[in-house]
């Protein structure tokens, strides 16, 4: 298993095509690149996520069923809402927004950003604001989003997180 250093160089590596200027942008057929900005309009639903956690010694659920939404308004952004039962073992509620310029192959890369609740230990359960890396992928209608969670003092616990998700419109 990687050390915590190591997954800090590979997410700063991961995070080096957000920094191209936006006039660039990759031929057709190029593997890796900047998306163009086109208009989309398609809804996605998920059931929760399930979480690898780094610190697996901790007893924190991984399985976070719930129920969200995702819509994909434009090639390189979405918002998303939703629930579910966290690691903590407590409800979450979630409202954020993706943007994801880069691809590499079929795989989109960027960041959600949003707001969060629930956690015990992060502002009481209160809200708070996040940023996380993370990966898409989609196929007609079916998806998987993978984000990369940091951990963060003792309050939040570092994760692996995948969301499967359904195309319904």
């Amino acid at each position: 298993m990687l050390k915590l250093t190591r997954w800090r160089e590979i997410l700063i590596l991961a995070a080096c095509p957000l920094f191209i200027p936006a006039s660039a942008h990759a031929a057709e057929g190029e593997l890796f690149g900047l998306l163009e900005n086109k208009p989309l309009s398609e809804t996605w639903l998920n059931a929760g996520f399930y979480s690898y956690h780094f610190n697996r010694d901790k007893g924190l659920n991984g399985n976070n069923l719930g129920f969200g939404a995702e819509y994909r308004f434009s090639t390189v952004a979405s918002a998303t809402a939703g629930r579910f039962y966290n690691s903590d073992r407590e409800y979450s509620n979630y409202v954020g927004v993706y943007y994801q310029p880069v691809y590499i192959g079929p795989v989109r890369l960027g960041l959600v950003a949003g707001g969060f609740n629930g956690y015990p230990k992060m502002r009481r359960g209160d809200w708070f604001l996040a940023a996380i890396p993370v990966a898409s992928i989609e196929y007609k209608n079916v998806g998987l989003n993978l984000a990369v969670i940091p951990s963060y003092k003792d309050r939040l616990y570092g994760a692996l997180s995948f969301q499967l998700k359904i195309k319904v419109f």
